[in-house]
């Protein structure tokens, strides 16, 4: 089982929790590490999602900080970026 904790290299961030940062993604810390969970398995299995698909992929962790438009930027940025293709 890979924690978030699995999720950080040694030095800084990973491309993912830096787009989280870069995008306004990261909330109170109660859900980001689910939501950075289950982005980073989504994101390995679909590399080039739609924003609807995205949104489904969140749909199982509850966030009641915010909306989940920064983390959805964040994660379609990810995709989007050279980092998302070299995991």
């Amino acid at each position: 089982v890979t924690t978030v904790e699995g999720l950080t290299p040694e030095k800084g961030l990973s491309p993912l929790q830096q787009a989280f940062a870069d995008h306004h993604g990261l909330q109170c810390g109660f859900c980001t590490p689910g939501i950075l969970c289950t982005l980073t398995e989504y994101l390995e299995i679909n590399p080039t999602p739609e924003e609807s698909e995205i949104r489904k992929a969140l749909s199982g962790n509850l966030c009641r900080c915010t909306g989940y438009q920064g983390i959805v930027e964040a994660a379609l940025a990810y995709a989007r970026s050279t980092d998302a293709s070299v995991k």
